[in-house]
């Protein structure tokens, strides 16, 4: 089932909702933990999508500089998966890149590549984004066993 969503640059006013969203998936290690202080002050990097029901998806979109961004901390509300939210929300990211760049490489670390390679992503080597690798990588405690695929979107 479809659901209608609207997708928008997140406030101040979004951080409970994103930091309670982040919450459900930390214990599973689909992303790591993050403060309400730290979502405040990144807010500028998140994207949320909103349903009648309010906030029921994020993501964060990094930049590394050099047109090199990550698309991180993209969750859906577990009962609101499955309903087309993750897409419309990748997709209204991907759509602002391409109108306000003329470049850049978007990547992704992610359990699920699947659904990043039905949005035009396609897999490379972890080692092509080494400010990944030494800011956030070498922190987490998956980084000797690392699960993740690295895909990558380009224009």
């Amino acid at each position: 089932m479809k659901c209608s969503v609207n997708v928008r640059a997140a406030t101040v006013a979004d951080v409970d909702a994103i930091w309670e969203l982040l919450e459900i998936y930390v214990p599973g290690g689909t992303v790591l933990r993050r403060s309400k202080e730290d979502i405040s002050f990144y807010i500028g990097n998140f994207w949320v999508a909103e349903s009648q029901s309010g906030v029921c998806g994020c993501a964060a979109l990094r930049d590394f500089g050099n047109d090199l961004l990550e698309v991180r901390s993209v969750v859906i509300h577990p009962d609101m998966q499955g309903r087309g939210i993750g897409k419309v929300l990748l997709e209204n990211i991907i759509a602002e890149l391409r109108q306000s760049r003329a470049h850049w490489r978007l990547f992704t670390l992610t359990t699920t590549p699947a659904f990043f390679k039905s949005l035009g992503f396609a897999e490379t080597a972890k080692e092509e984004f080494p400010e990944k690798i030494w800011s956030d990588c070498s922190k987490c405690p998956k980084f000797h066993c690392c699960d993740e695929v690295a895909l990558v979107i380009v224009q």
